[in-house]
């Protein structure tokens, strides 16, 4: 969230385990025209390309135009109407704050779905990436263009550290009207999937009585609204929930699993052969290496797409190899 760029470098993040929402101050604006209708390496939804590939024309289910480079990882289950489903391994850049770095060689790119265009989104899929919408569906972002048609009962408790963030009620009717809106503009933009932030609410001090299985419903009907949408959907965090859930969400994203020994709780996305995207954080960039050495070394995140990321989510990134 923006909100980070007030916080200080060594904040902790959103949850109680490290689940950090992350806004953004933009992406530059994209002119190309790309989308569906090209073949894309890195996978994709509805008319995308091959999986992986690294050129050359789309192989499953891709209509036209050459491919562009694979960017590095496997791509995920495509076909002519599928929603993008990556494996184990695929690898992607995350990118919430600054001017957007279109350059990184990947198959999947994760950016803010409000700061960025559609012409933005486009050029991404042209150059074959799948481009993946940050929104947070658990609370409420003061500075958003849709904050106002939250009505007064729907939130309530300030984030830690986050100002300007404030828990939602996922009960409300209202809550979801809303979040249906974000994922029709997800569609409206382009965008081949939703990475909703902030869905563990019922684990966090919110102000409501929230449960389990309130929090079970809500993180499923996000899943269902966005795949009635052709939109491929992750589950943030929320590792309490991981083993009820792995069915409904086609990928995993998860924030500082390894600084909490938590990383044998995403193994049933592995063994569902879906994606974990991981991200371990350091307080400057001068710390990246050790820590890259220690994610990739540990046994824990075989088979994740690890990054070592800066806690506001700029363009600076090291990967696993």
């Amino acid at each position: 969230m923006l909100a980070a760029l007030l916080c200080l470098v060594s904040c902790s993040s959103e949850d109680d385990n490290g689940s950090s929402g992350n806004g953004g101050t933009g992406g530059s604006a994209g002119s190309d025209q790309g989308g569906s209708g090209g073949s894309s390496a890195a996978g994709g939804t509805s008319g995308s390309g091959a999986s992986g590939g690294t050129g050359g024309s789309g192989a499953s289910g891709g209509t036209g135009g050459t491919g562009a480079a694979g960017s590095g990882g496997a791509g995920g289950s495509a076909g002519s109407v599928g929603i993008w489903t990556p494996p184990p391994g695929t690898s992607w850049q995350w990118q919430l704050t600054g001017t957007l770095d279109t350059s990184v060689d990947v198959a999947m790119y994760d950016i803010d779905l409000f700061d960025n265009t559609a012409g933005t989104v486009q050029a991404l899929q042209s150059a074959g990436r799948v481009v993946v919408c940050y929104f947070s569906a658990g609370s409420r972002e003061d500075w958003r263009s849709d904050a106002d048609q939250f009505q007064a009962a729907d939130y309530k408790n300030p984030l830690d550290n986050w100002p300007g963030e404030t828990w939602l009620d996922v009960r409300s009717a209202n809550v979801r009207s809303i979040m249906k809106a974000r994922l029709d503009l997800a569609v409206t933009k382009g965008c081949d999937g939703v990475e909703p932030d902030n869905v563990d609410g019922y684990s966090n001090s919110t102000g409501f009585p929230l449960t389990e299985s309130d929090q079970l419903d809500y993180n499923r009907f996000l899943a269902s609204e966005a795949h009635a949408r052709g939109l491929s959907v992750g589950l943030k965090n929320a590792l309490d929930l991981v083993p009820q859930l792995v069915g409904d969400f086609d990928w995993a994203l998860n924030e500082e699993c390894l600084s909490y020994d938590e990383c044998s709780s995403l193994a049933p996305f592995i063994a569902a052969n879906k994606a974990v995207f991981h991200v371990e954080y350091v307080d400057n960039q001068g710390q990246g290496s050790a820590k890259l050495n220690s994610v990739c070394g540990d046994s824990t995140t075989s088979g994740f797409s690890s990054l070592v990321k800066l806690w506001d989510l700029d363009a600076w990134r090291l990967a696993c190899p």
